[in-house]
């Protein structure tokens, strides 16, 4: 190796940033707000913090996983937002959503291995104002 080599570095591949101009589709801006938040310690992961940090009143936003098999946690979610006003979005996959705030191991080429699926997050703190959060908020308000 000669000395006017770069050391190789190796990258987090994130999810495609949609060219300017382009507006931000939901599933990746909730993708991005849930990373933002978890990277400022804002998620309750499950079904207990997750109650917790609703009946505290300082929930944000509530993301549900359509997939859960479970009646009474989805009636319980979904009765616990509609007693303290607060947003809730839903997302297909409960892996999916694992995924997304960080229940799994990142292999060296960045592909997520050993996923836990999690049926439901709650956002305390969206950390930093970014566009991807506009787009959540504004999807949210519709």
């Amino acid at each position: 190796m000669s000395g006017d080599e770069a050391p190789a570095v190796a990258v987090e591949v994130a999810a495609p940033a949609p060219a300017l101009g382009e507006p931000m589709d939901i599933m990746t801006a909730l993708q991005l707000v849930l990373r933002k938040s978890l990277a400022h310690s804002g998620i309750a992961r499950g079904l207990h913090e997750g109650a917790k940090v609703i009946e505290k009143h300082a929930a944000q936003l509530v993301v549900l996983a359509e997939d859960c098999d479970q009646p009474d946690y989805v009636k319980l979610v979904k009765g616990l937002c509609a007693d303290h006003n607060v947003n809730m979005m839903t997302v297909p996959s409960a892996k999916t959503l694992g995924e997304w705030v960080g229940l799994c191991k990142i292999d060296s080429e960045g592909k997520a291995r050993k996923v836990v699926g999690c049926s439901c997050v709650v956002v305390k703190d969206y950390g930093e104002d970014h566009e991807a959060l506009h787009v959540v908020q504004q999807h949210v308000k519709a």
